[in-house]
């Protein structure tokens, strides 16, 4: 398991690092069985310390937990809270499926872009109808069920995920509704 433990622009004892992998790991060993690495960065934010812990699966789940308080060992703490409760309800719901993935979740490279956004205010009609391109990034598309796709998106509290569905190898979308449902996008072989 691979620790990346770092402070923007605060300092981060060996002490508070030492507590951090500890910590992390006796969490990680209780409910995930092969972390592959963890990133956690503290921040201060006015008063506040700010801790953000992304922890990486084997089974291709990214977990992400964020905690604030007055002190740095109590954002870590609440951090941690938060990691633990998501890994519990990760592994009942796993259990409650009665699926265990035997092989890691296949990912497959995709191009990511960010547009500029349309400043104009008026009415009038642009000049030409492309995007501008802000930047252009590579990602990761999971091989994953409609089930696991859900979890995922739940558990990252994102609100879509785009996945490659294992059962007929199309690209899908599943997203979170204003009305508090899922909803997934299967599109039609042709």
């Amino acid at each position: 398991m691979r620790y990346q433990i770092t402070g923007k622009q605060i300092d981060i004892g060996e002490a508070l690092q030492t507590h951090v992998r500890t910590e992390l790991g006796s969490i990680l060993e209780k409910y995930a069985g092969r972390p592959t690495d963890a990133t956690v960065i503290f921040s201060k934010n006015a008063h506040e310390y700010v801790c953000e812990a992304i922890v990486h699966l084997s089974t291709g789940l990214t977990t992400q937990a964020r905690g604030h308080s007055t002190e740095i060992y109590a954002a870590f703490d609440s951090c941690g809270e938060k990691m633990d409760k998501q890994l519990r309800r990760y592994k009942r719901r796993l259990k409650d499926h009665h699926k265990d993935r035997s092989q890691p979740v296949e990912l497959s490279g995709a191009s990511s872009y960010i547009l500029a956004a349309s400043g104009g205010s008026d009415d009038s009609e642009p000049e030409n109808l492309q995007p501008i391109i802000v930047a252009e990034m590579e990602t990761n598309i999971p091989s994953l069920s409609v089930g696991e796709a859900v979890m995922q998106m739940e558990i990252a509290g994102a609100p879509v995920l785009v996945f490659r569905n294992e059962g007929n190898n199309n690209v899908n979308v599943v997203y979170q509704r204003e009305d508090g449902n899922i909803g997934w996008i299967d599109p039609a072989s042709s």
